[in-house]
């Protein structure tokens, strides 16, 4: 990492450049001593702190692509300078995804959060009575160019090689806000229905795609306070229904139809609450069968809610910022370098993670607006000496003048 100056070096001994990483200077700081009880002879050279550091320190170096990287990078005496930190082994930082609490992570991520800035979306979302999140699951795959991998089994027969992360994302804020990493089998306590339930909280609008729709899930919802909008399928079956007005607004944005119902067949008893379901009709695309080829197919989509005096256009867009989190792990995995995960245990992927999240948060906290591709290299070129100082604080201007 080149710097313009020893004046630059000087403001954060830890890491050059990195002025964002200072924030973090007192979280880290309680990371210091966890798992430091096991080490009955004192002789510990990585702290999670340490490790956390280092593992940040990678998301803004393109040169840092795996965790053999990491611990070449402890044997240069300048890095290990600004890591306040000793050469360490392999060893000890394999170790250290092992051991290490990624749960204390997670209350740095929610102390950041709490300053990040608000994101521009449609006014219109002001109508919605709590807070939009986007709640999904993305695969994430260990050694996927081997094909030896798929031989890989865990002690207790489960695939080794696929993980599931389960994420709440803050639709207004651009953040993740909960983030439980799970093996990728959707099934029983890992499913996504069911982690979704340990993580239920009142006044919340869970945004939700078909994966998600189940009626009891819907009923835990209502009953704590919190709303829903969750896509289900096209063959959902109707039991009861009562057709509402359309206004111009709503046909405008393809609302077809609107109606209160109750949903499941006859043998299900009714809800606690009132349904309302509503169907978009979007562009028509090609499905492909076996038998009959490629065929067009009209489709359309049908959002279940608990909100019964919110406008149905706001409902379809509600739906549409969805793929905010589709955006996000996108950025996660293909920006960030988290489709090469640097461990292959639960915990250590936790941990990955967790600093990528808080990687996110730096440098939307930094630079004031949603995190991109742009920025992201923009601050890598400033670390290895492409860019000055001012032209990333000339990118930072023209990011927040955009969007004024």
């Amino acid at each position: 990492m080149v710097v313009e100056s020893d004046k630059a070096e000087s403001e954060f001994g830890e890491i050059v450049g990195l002025r964002m990483l200072k924030r973090l200077a007192p979280w880290l700081g309680r990371l210091h001593a966890d798992a430091c009880s096991r080490d009955k002879a004192g002789n510990r050279k990585l702290f999670f702190d340490q490790l956390c550091l280092a593992l940040l320190v990678r998301f803004f170096n393109p040169s840092i692509k795996s965790l053999r990287a990491v611990q070449r990078a402890s044997e240069l005496p300048r890095v290990r300078k600004r890591l306040g930190c000793s050469r360490f082994s392999l060893g000890s930082l394999s170790e250290g995804m092992h051991i290490f609490d990624p749960q204390l992570l997670e209350q740095i991520v929610a102390d950041l959060s709490h300053d990040a800035p608000q994101v521009h979306v449609d006014p219109r979302l002001a109508q919605v009575p709590h807070q939009l999140t986007a709640v999904d699951g993305t695969l994430l795959r260990a050694l996927p160019q081997l094909t030896s991998a798929a031989m890989l089994t865990k002690r207790n027969g489960d695939p080794g090689f696929f993980w599931r992360i389960h994420t709440h994302f803050d639709v207004g804020r651009h953040i993740p806000t909960k983030i439980q990493v799970t093996t990728g089998r959707n099934k029983g306590a890992n499913s996504e229905r069911a982690v979704l339930r340990k993580f239920l909280a009142t006044d919340h609008c869970y945004v939700l795609d078909r994966g998600y729709a189940d009626a009891q899930l819907f009923e835990e919802i209502d009953a704590i306070g919190s709303s829903y909008v969750c896509r289900v399928r096209d063959n959902t079956l109707v039991r009861e229904r009562e057709s509402r007005p359309l206004s111009p607004e709503a046909r405008e944005a393809n609302v077809v139809d609107d109606a209160t119902v109750v949903l499941g067949g006859t043998n299900k008893p009714p809800a606690n609450h009132t349904m309302r379901l509503i169907t978009l009709e979007v562009e028509p695309h090609w499905k492909r069968s076996r038998r009959t080829g490629k065929t067009e197919v009209r489709d359309c989509v049908l959002l279940v809610t608990n909100l019964l005096d919110v406008p149905a256009e706001t409902i379809a867009l509600m739906y549409r910022y969805r793929w905010q989190i589709e955006l996000f792990f996108r950025f996660f995995k293909h920006l960030l370098g988290c489709r090469h995960l640097l461990s292959q245990c639960e915990n250590g992927i936790a941990i990955q993670t967790y600093c990528a999240v808080i990687a996110c948060l730096l440098l939307g906290l930094y630079t004031g607006s949603k995190p991109n591709q742009a920025t992201l290299e923009m601050i890598q070129w400033y670390l290895i000496g492409w860019a000055t100082e001012g032209d990333l604080a000339k990118h930072v201007a023209k990011l927040k003048q955009s969007d004024a």
